[in-house]
Order: C-alpha cells, then sequence, then structure tokens
C-alpha cells in the first residue's frame, strides 16, 4: 500500500496555538520534510516531542530535486509530513508541487489545519469577510507591481496580499495608486506574537505611515472596490478595463464583450469609447488610429 502526505499548519507566532495533532504526527512521521530543519527543531523542542522519523529539508531552492526522492517514499508506504515556517504548507510556501505529484500517483493527501495568517488577518481587519480573495506576494518590480495591482482595482471581494516590510511602504503606495487614496485597508504585523499590530485607514494614509519604517511579518488586507452603477462608469475607466484584458491575453473584441457584461453597458458603447480613444491617440502625432471592429 502507498503512504500518506500530511500537509501540517505550523503556528504563525504563538507556539501554543498548535493543535495536538501536530505533536501528533511530528512523533509519528516516518519522513519529515520541513522548510527549515533548525525552525523545525525548535518547534519540536517546544512541544516536547521526539521525531523518530527522517528529517529532510524542503524549502524554494531544492523543491523540483527533492519532490521525487518524496514521492518514492509515499510510493513505498511512508507517512510523509510537510511542515512550513508558519502557517499552511503551499499557501505561498513550499508544497504545491509535492501535493500536484502526490495526487497525480493516486497518493493519499491529508492535512492537519492550523492558524493561517490569511484569515487571522481577514477575522482582524475590521473589512468584509463574506467574499474575499487571496493574491499572495507582489512582483517586486514597480511596473509590474502596479500592473498586477490595476488587474484587481474593480474586484469587489476584499484582497489579502502578502509583503515583506521593507517593500510595504512602495506596495501600499502602488495601492493607493491603483485602488484610490481613500480605499480602506489594514495592515497586520506580527500576528499572535509579543509585538502584535493591526493599523486600519486609508491606503494614502497607510503608505505615510509605513514610510517611516516597519518590521516584522505583514499582511495587508484591502477593502474591495465599491459596486458601481452603469452611468458612474466613463469612457476613460471602460478603456482602462479594455486594456487590462487585453494585456491579460484577451482579444480586443472577447474583451470589449466582457467589459460591457460585467459594466451593464451595451456593448456598442465600450466600443465606441476604445474608438475614440484609439482616435485620440492618433491624433496625438504618433501615426494613425488602428481599425477596431466590434
Amino acid at each position: 500500500m502507498t503512504g500518506t502526505l500530511v500537509l501540517a499548519g505550523t503556528p504563525i507566532g504563538d507556539v501554543t496555538d498548535a493543535p495536538p495533532r501536530l505533536a501528533a504526527e511530528l512523533a509519528g512521521a516516518d519522513v519529515i520534510a520541513a522548510e527549515d530543519t533548525r525552525r523545525l527543531r525548535r518547534l519540536t523542542q517546544a512541544l516536547g516531542v521526539q521525531p523518530k522519523g527522517r528529517v529532510v529539508s524542503y524549502f524554494e531552492g531544492n523543491e523540483a530535486a527533492r519532490t521525487p526522492e518524496l514521492v518514492e517514499a509515499l510510493l513505498g508506504g511512508s507517512r510523509v509530513l510537510l511542515v512550513t515556517d508558519a502557517g499552511m504548507p503551499s499557501v505561498s510556501d513550499p508544497g504545491y508541487r509535492l501535493v500536484a505529484a502526490a495526487v497525480e500517483k493516486d497518493i493519499r493527501v491529508t492535512a492537519v489545519p492550523g492558524p493561517s495568517a490569511v484569515l487571522t488577518a481577514l477575522a482582524l481587519s475590521g473589512l468584509p469577510v463574506d467574499r474575499f480573495c487571496f493574491e499572495g506576494f507582489l512582483p517586486r518590480k514597480a511596473g509590474e507591481r502596479l500592473s498586477r495591482l490595476r488587474e484587481v482595482a474593480e474586484e469587489r471581494r476584499t484582497l489579502v496580499y502578502f509583503e515583506a516590510p521593507h517593500r510595504l511602504d512602495d506596495t501600499l503606495a502602488a495601492m493607493a495608486e491603483a485602488f484610490g487614496a481613500d480605499r480602506r485597508a489594514a495592515v497586520c504585523r506580527e500576528l499572535t506574537k509579543t509585538y502584535e499590530e493591526v493599523r486600519r485607514g486609508p491606503l494614502a494614509e497607510l503608505a505615510q505611515w509605513a514610510a517611516e519604517g516597519v518590521r516584522g511579518e505583514i499582511t495587508v488586507v484591502v477593502e474591495g472596490a465599491p459596486e458601481k452603477a452603469a452611468g458612474e462608469i466613463g469612457a476613460e475607466e471602460l478603456v482602462r478595463r479594455v486594456r487590462v484584458r487585453e494585456e491579460a491575453g484577451e482579444r480586443r473584441k472577447e474583451a470589449i464583450v466582457a467589459v460591457a457584461a460585467e459594466a451593464g453597458l451595451p456593448k456598442r458603447e465600450v466600443f465606441d469609447a476604445v474608438v475614440a480613444a484609439k482616435n485620440a491617440q492618433g491624433a496625438g502625432g504618433t501615426g494613425t488610429a488602428t481599425p477596431v471592429t466590434p
């Protein structure tokens, strides 16, 4: 019989948040794959656990090479426990590659649920939590980061991001540019740790605060875009939405149809806005406008 892959959530701060099952799995696993073996050692010592199984490292730099080895152990009947530094494996942490490989081989995959920075930040943010989407880490380059943010500028669900402290001020400033300076947000820092802090306010205000320097593990929660009535969406915004979809790979015709549908407008109105923008661009001195077919 094949073994079982166990994804185990680990504390994001306070070690006493560890569920009892985590200690049992750490003690009984045949193989423990850890993002950082030193942090694993500190965790097992804090929990009073002595692992009996083999401990191997499993991090971003060796995921591709080590995954076949772990799959082989699973196929041989081993119980493999995967833990990352904090939170749930594969959620912006190593793990997805191993889970996908195990599923492909029909190997059982289960989980020990544990603390989650995403859900904890959502609950503490004071923002709507009935619908949300997790966006992980944004690109490091400023242009790519702003482009990614503009893609979700009209997303009405609450948005959750992870960010490094030294990039937080730039990220919040880019969010203020893409989403609007007054869009509400919450910066959650050092969740469940001694110096836990949740700073709430408009994006522009938070960016100014972060410019003074922020330390620790950061989760950012941003309010979703307000729903606009059809008449409130101007031609410039319609053109921007079409452009975002085109940059994401959609054909112009498909983008126009999609934008019209989400805005509750006739396709012709969106088409006319795109044509007018093209004509204006052509009149700006770079050549004639590109023909557009509805």
